[in-house]
């Protein structure tokens, strides 16, 4: 598809709307989680509570499923507390991993993926992801875009996104520059076009599926929506080197350089 990334307003869509365009179409929820246990309760519910049917909500969420990617703690249990189901996998596929047997053992025709660290998400998450692909023909993907403060200031989060990954967007995938989140773990897309991606492993995940899809369908099928502010752990450099190299080990492999 021609043209680049369109940019929505997540809180321009309604939930009425969008179950009056969802119709017979199913909708899950994956959260990939890691030793999660203390913010993956409260994710369940939000979403839950806000838009399953069962719990009071608006019917857009047909299912929520959590991916216990190998935690030591208690990420399992908080979640089914919650009214998640819960997949462990024990594989060593670090995200990406975890995402792809999101995607296979998932009931969803519409796959909406969620970080399990956050600590503000909304029941506009849902609703702001949704919206392209089911008000839109042509979206294949969906990013989420915010603001993500560090150490309490309004700015400065997003460390390995800004010193990495938008970088080597720049120079490789320039059609891609306008995507501001790449690394969003709140993303969304169909069933079928996540079947016919490679799933990257570990952190490489989104970069490789941002990059994948565009490759596939054009730049001009991914939406990226305004979620707002996104607040969740920031994380030592120790802890980000590795998922920086994840993310341009995917680049580099994508590009032909290796």
């Amino acid at each position: 598809m021609s043209g680049g990334p369109r940019t929505f307003d997540g809180s321009a869509f309604d939930p009425a709307d969008l179950l009056a365009a969802k119709g017979d179409v199913a909708v899950t929820v994956c959260v990939p989680a890691r030793n999660e246990e203390r913010t993956v309760g409260a994710v369940v519910e939000v979403v839950r509570r806000s838009h399953v049917a069962e719990a009071g909500g608006s019917g857009l969420v047909d299912e929520i499923l959590v991916v216990d990617d190998g935690s030591t703690d208690g990420t399992g249990a908080a979640a089914r507390a919650a009214g998640a189901r819960v997949l462990e996998v024990r594989d060593g596929g670090g995200k990406g991993g975890a995402m792809a047997a999101g995607v296979e053992a998932a009931a969803g025709d519409l796959l909406l993926f969620l970080d399990a660290d956050v600590e503000n998400t909304t029941a506009g998450f849902v609703t702001g992801l949704l919206g392209p692909l089911l008000v839109e023909d042509d979206v294949a993907l969906v990013k989420g875009l915010y603001r993500r403060p560090l150490d309490g200031q309004a700015g400065g989060g997003g460390r390995v996104t800004e010193l990495m990954a938008r970088p080597l967007i720049e120079v490789l995938f320039p059609a891609l520059l306008e995507v501001r989140q790449p690394l969003a773990g709140e993303t969304a897309a169909p069933r079928w076009v996540l079947e016919k991606l490679d799933l990257a492993p570990d952190y490489g995940v989104e970069l490789g599926m941002l990059v994948d899809v565009a490759t596939r369908f054009g730049a001009g099928s991914i939406a990226q929506v305004d979620l707002g502010i996104r607040v969740h752990r920031n994380r030592s450099l120790d802890e980000l080197r590795p998922q920086a190299v994840q993310i341009l080990r995917a680049a580099l492999e994508r590009s032909g350089r290796i």
